[in-house]
Order: C-alpha cells, then sequence, then structure tokens
C-alpha cells in the first residue's frame, strides 16, 4: 500500500500533469491501430482519448486531441470514417502521412500503437503476426527523418519475436523517446488490494487463469511478472523455461512441480469458479480430489526459472474459472499473499481507464509508469515458452532474457 508521503507525491504529479494540459493547447495525438471496430482494443482505448473515461469516482476527459488515425484493415462493422467524422480528425492512407498530418514532417506530440485483432497469419507456434514491430519503425522513421520523437505508446506484446521486440526498445533508446506498453492485468483493480514489498524474498509464486492463445497467455504472463518483479535487488531475468500441457500438468502437481496450496489459495480469489456443484467449487475439493482434470480438457503449465532461483509457475486451466488469480508464499511470512486482478465486463471494461491513465501520464510527463523492460521480458517469456512447445515440450534455456531493470517504488494498479 502506499504509505502517505507516497500518496502525497503521487497525487501532486497527476495534478500537475493534469493541470498543466488544461492550461497548455491539447497534445495532438495519432493513433495507429490494426483495426478499428467495436470492441476492438483500438476502439477500446482510442475511444477513451475522443470521449474521456471513468477514473476516481469521475469522468475525466485527457486534454490530448486526437489529430489522424491510420487503419491498416477496414473489416465489416469498422468504425474509423465514423469516428473520423463526429471528432474532426482525418484517416490518411499510410502510417507517416498520419504521424505528418498529410504534411512532410512530425505533426504530432504523441502516438498510439494498437495492433491487436485483424486478419493475421500465425507462425508455426501459433502467434499471430500482428505488425507491431513493422508499425513501430515506421513511426521511427518519420521521428528520424524529422529530428523530433514523441512518446509513443504500444499495445500487448511489444511483438511475437524477442529480437523485434528487443529492436523495438533500442530504437527508442538511440533515438530517445519514451515507450510504454504491455497489458491491462498490471493496472487494473487488485482484490484485495496487494502489493508486495519491494525487497522481499518469494519462496514461490503461481498464477492461474484462462488462456490456451498468444494473447490471453501474455496477460496472465505479464500479471505473474508484475507481481514477481518486487523481490530482491530487482529484476535480474529467465534462465530457463518449459511449456507443459495435458496429463504432464497433473503429474507435475504430483510432483510437486507446482504448490497445491498456492493453487487452492489463487483459486479461492476466483469469482468465476466452475465446478458442476457446490462441492466440486470448493478449491480445496477441485485440488484435493481429482476434480479439475475431469473440469479442465486442455490443462498446461509454464514453468519459469529467473536468474536469481526464483521459480513461478502460470497454469492456465481453461474450464475451471474465467479469471486471473495470483498467489505466492513469502520469506517470514506466516500466510500465502494472493489476489485477484479484476477485470470487468462489456462493454464498458473500466479497466481499459486505468490502462489509458497510464498512457496518458507517459504522453504528457514523457516517463513511462513502469520500464519497458517488463514488455520485453514479457514478450521474451511467451515466444521461448511457445518454442519449447513446438520441441516437445523441452526445458530450454534462455540466456538471451538476460533482462535487467527495477520495478516502480510504487504498483501502478487502480485502487478503490
Amino acid at each position: 500500500m502506499l504509505t502517505r508521503r507516497e500518496f502525497l507525491q503521487t497525487g501532486a504529479a497527476t495534478a500537475g500533469f493534469l493541470l498543466s494540459g488544461a492550461d497548455a493547447p491539447p497534445k495532438r495525438l495519432a493513433i495507429i491501430a490494426s483495426i478499428y471496430r467495436y470492441l476492438s482494443h483500438a476502439q477500446h482505448i482510442g475511444d477513451r482519448f475522443l470521449v474521456g473515461y471513468p477514473y476516481a469516482g469521475a469522468w475525466h476527459k485527457p486534454a490530448i486531441k486526437v489529430v489522424s488515425l491510420y487503419v491498416d484493415q477496414k473489416p465489416d462493422g469498422d468504425l474509423s470514417g465514423e469516428r473520423a467524422r463526429e471528432f474532426g480528425f482525418q484517416v490518411y492512407p499510410t502510417i507517416a502521412e498520419a504521424l505528418c498530418c498529410g504534411g512532410k514532417e512530425l505533426a504530432v506530440d504523441a502516438v498510439l500503437i494498437v495492433a491487436e485483432h485483424g486478419d493475421y497469419p500465425r507462425n508455426e507456434k501459433g502467434q499471430i503476426l500482428y505488425p507491431r514491430y513493422e508499425f513501430f519503425q515506421q513511426c521511427a522513421e518519420v521521428f528520424r527523418r524529422s529530428g523530433r520523437s514523441v512518446p509513443v505508446y504500444n499495445d500487448k506484446h511489444l511483438s511475437y519475436s524477442f529480437t523485434k521486440a528487443k529492436s523495438m526498445v533500442e530504437t527508442s533508446r538511440r533515438l530517445r523517446f519514451p515507450v510504454f506498453g504491455g497489458s491491462s492485468l498490471p493496472v487494473t483493480f487488485r482484490l484485495p488490494e496487494l502489493e508486495l514489498p519491494l525487497g522481499c524474498e518469494i519462496e514461490e509464486a503461481l498464477m492461474v487463469g484462462e488462456g490456451g492463445s498468444d494473447p490471453m497467455d501474455f496477460h496472465a504472463l505479464e500479471g505473474l511478472q508484475c507481481m514477481v518483479e518486487r523481490r530482491g535487488r530487482g529484476e535480474t531475468g529467465v534462465k530457463a523455461v518449459q511449456l507443459i500441457e495435458d496429463d504432464a500438468v497433473w503429474k507435475a502437481g504430483e510432483e510437486g512441480r507446482w504448490s497445491k496450496d498456492l493453487l487452492i489459495s489463487a483459486l479461492s480469489r476466483s469469482d468465476t469458479p466452475l465446478g458442476t456443484d457446490e462441492a466440486e467449487g470448493k478449491p480445496e475439493d477441485l485440488v484435493s480430489s481429482g476434480q479439475l482434470p475431469k473440469l479442465v480438457a486442455n490443462p498446461a503449465a509454464y514453468f519459469i526459472e529467473y536468474r536469481d532461483g526464483l521459480r513461478a509457475t502460470l497454469l492456465m486451466l481453461n474450464g475451471a474459472l474465467k479469471d486471473f488469480n495470483f498467489a505466492a508464499r513469502l520469506k517470514g511470512v506466516q500466510a500465502i499473499q494472493g489476489t485477484q486482478f479484476l477485470l470487468t465486463p462489456n462493454p464498458n471494461v473500466t479497466y481499459s481507464a486505468c490502462l489509458v491513465h497510464g498512457i496518458e501520464q507517459m504522453f504528457q510527463t514523457r516517463q513511462a509508469p513502469y520500464p519497458i523492460e517488463r514488455t520485453l521480458l514479457v514478450s521474451g517469456i511467451l515466444e521461448s515458452c511457445l518454442a519449447s512447445k513446438m520441441q516437445n515440450h523441452q526445458r530450454l534455456e534462455t540466456p538471451h532474457l538476460k533482462v535487467a531493470y527495477q520495478p516502480p517504488a510504487n504498483s501502478t494498479f487502480c485502487r478503490s
């Protein structure tokens, strides 16, 4: 939890950027999207900058003006033309034109890249080849040519490829612009409002959720990472990973590779237990009486070995629950620590408002709420786990995931 001093500092900083935004002309924003239709990520996030969003018990309208939009695909239900007419901006045929508003030089103060959803191919690992890297590098080329750069938010993974993701971070460093990325799980509400102490010693950690797809598994892995990064002296990277499936998941539990006690605790945080009756809905019964294999058709376990010795597990248990929950044992703390990452339902999905609040802060202050290395590391963890799946579920050494960073002093989740 925030100390009084941290709360006052955070409040003053937030008030400062909001007041400066009110006194100055609004920042000019270009949106670069794969698609823009109802319930797409671009609509969820982009519309927040057009009409505002609920935050801290009030309706907040960002001091940011959308001035241009690029849309890669326009399927049935496309909203790009309708939004442009209603809010007075233009849809451009290329990314460069959107960033230059039809001119020859960069003409915006911030860029929002949302390449999630749309008709794109998959690779052999099952990853959807969203063109996030390509969109990002086209923006960076405009920056380079113009001799000026602006903050960029990149939704979800940096890329399906760790090599491309690392190149994106290196580009941002070379051209000296802040980049922020990732999913909504680290910033959404937590039930309860758990913040692990900085420098704590985590003995074991477990995340449980639903998934089975590249985008959903990224959500869960980043939720896990935003909790475990607060251990020790900061994040040091990942030594090895393994992804196993089906009966091997239950066998690993019997062998102690993942903790049944942590799973029971995590399931106890869930609001969506899917047992077939009241008895089977009890977490202890689900885990100890063998009911989980009856509910979960295709279980998966992601094993993550960190360079400092921590071992963490992500269990994807479709059919047992429909939310994401975390549990961990801390050295010197008797009770298991746990929380639910609250994801409110459509159509308002207020957790995306929590994310947009962080994006808005970054656009105004040029300071990302947390290091981009978190998103870079999780992008690499996911790719490597999927490679393990393709290679007969082998344990894979990951020397390339030596990604070190310091977590933010205060966790950046929304608080009641």
